[in-house]
């Protein structure tokens, strides 16, 4: 749990806060909740910080992708709940952070290497969309089996068992774009 000024800056924050950002109160007190969050995140939430803000809200519920300073990407649900003033104006945000899943301090975090080729990551994004081998063959003007030569390999690098579990481990590791269509590879993951 954390308190946020009215402009979203963060102002204070119990240690389950910090610890799933993996920083200290003195590196995150000041900083916008934007920078803990993933790029997609701000559409949507400055949306519900809007609504709060004006009154027309008093709380609500997201789910969004924080980061952990030590480059690990989770998944989580944040609710935010306005704080009224004295004059009925908004003094302050409470927002409570709860990562989907928690992992012990001692397994190595996974790192944000360049794990993709620009032919992969295009690939991935037809997979992502639902194209069929055929659609990505076409469209990349490669064999059908080049096309199943690069999944093939994005699964053992993923350690995915299929196409299904291949999307939802590159969602899960901040490689594609959240809140837009078709989904991306982000930049950061191509070599």
């Amino acid at each position: 749990m954390a308190t946020l000024a009215p402009d979203l800056h963060v102002v204070a924050g119990d240690e389950d806060f910090f610890r799933h950002f993996g920083a200290s109160s003195a590196e995150l007190c000041g900083r916008s909740l934007f920078d803990l969050l993933h790029p997609s995140a701000p559409s949507v939430l400055r949306e519900h910080f809007s609504r709060l803000h004006d009154g027309r809200r008093t709380r609500f519920t997201e789910r969004v992708l924080g980061y952990h300073s030590r480059g690990r990407v989770f998944s989580g649900k944040l609710t935010g709940t306005a704080i009224q003033g004295r004059s009925d104006r908004l003094a302050a945000i409470v927002v409570m952070v709860k990562p989907d899943d928690e992992r012990p301090e001692e397994e190595p975090a996974p790192t944000r290497e360049k794990l993709l080729s620009p032919l992969e990551a295009r690939i991935l994004e037809g997979v992502a969309t639902g194209a069929s081998t055929v659609q990505m063959a076409a469209k990349l003007y490669l064999s059908r089996q080049g096309v199943e030569y690069h999944v093939g390999s994005m699964l053992r690098k993923m350690k995915a068992p299929n196409r299904a579990a291949l999307v939802s481990r590159a969602y899960a590791s901040g490689m594609l774009t959240v809140g837009t269509w078709p989904a991306r590879v982000r930049p950061e993951f191509i070599k």
